[in-house]
């Protein structure tokens, strides 16, 4: 399940190569590691993950699983390839467990409570009026952020997919949703292929390779501590952010206390 980007290239407009989302990007995405794609705003590192799902296909180069170009691999089989978590979460209009059962719609009522136990969704969902069959979305109980991207998490628990692709699933949700979603996903990734699009760099730290893009192209690639080392395009997004951290404790300090 290694995933490898030959040479890729995408333009939303399918206009010239100077107008590219994505230009020549090769990249190897071992197996069963952690790899994070970092960058400001606009990249490119939402636009590979896309890639990967097909949500579009390249118009240049190739993207393969397991040696084989993604365009050759039936949708179906792709699908049960590759789970993803985005921040914004999909919610159908239906009960709980039929939205969990998006994951693997042959799977029992067991199997559905036991994802959603890992997810730490469980306890909530069964405070809820009508428990797993609970109406949710549009029509239905409003749920919460946090609550939403655990029934996310336990859908692609179900799946049981060997790729993941989680779009920072904790950027926006207070302390203690974050804290359970993280245990969530822990538990979702292992022995998994992880692809992180990371907003904040202190949440990769521990990635087994991160791929810094800007405008389209991969500019290095390394851990945590060979990106720093290199004092290249990480050590500045870096070195902002830490800076910035610093400045915003400075500017919370009680004026008695400077």
């Amino acid at each position: 399940f290694d995933v490898v980007f030959q040479g890729v290239g995408f333009s939303y407009g399918g206009s010239t190569t100077a107008d590219d989302a994505l230009n020549d990007v090769a990249m190897t995405l071992e197996e069963r590691k952690i790899h994070a794609f970092v960058g400001e705003s606009g990249s490119g590192k939402t636009t590979a993950a896309q890639l990967l799902l097909r949500f579009w296909d390249v118009e240049r180069g190739a993207i393969r699983i397991g040696g084989k170009d993604i365009r050759d691999i039936p949708l179906e089989e792709l699908m049960s390839l590759v789970s993803f978590v985005f921040q914004d979460t999909f919610i159908q209009s239906a009960s709980v467990a039929e939205n969990i059962k998006l994951g693997r719609p042959e799977a029992t009522d067991g199997e559905v409570i036991e994802a959603a136990k890992l997810a730490q969704a469980h306890d909530f969902i069964q405070a809820l009026d009508n428990g797993y069959d609970t109406q949710i979305g549009q029509e239905g109980v409003h749920l919460s952020g946090g609550e939403k991207q655990r029934i996310s998490i336990a859908r692609a628990m179900l799946k049981d997919a060997p790729i993941i692709v989680l779009d920072e699933a904790t950027t926006a949700l207070d302390p203690a949703n974050e804290a359970l979603i993280q245990n969530a996903v822990d538990t979702l990734v292992q022995s998994k292929t992880l692809v992180v699009i990371a907003h904040r760099l202190n949440t990769v730290i521990g990635a087994d390779q991160i791929v810094v893009l800007d405008k389209g192209k991969v500019v290095e690639c390394g851990t945590h501590a060979e990106l720093l080392e290199h004092k290249g395009r990480y050590r500045a997004m870096w070195d902002s952010m830490v800076g910035g951290d610093a400045a915003r404790c400075d500017d919370n300090t009680p004026a008695t206390a400077r």
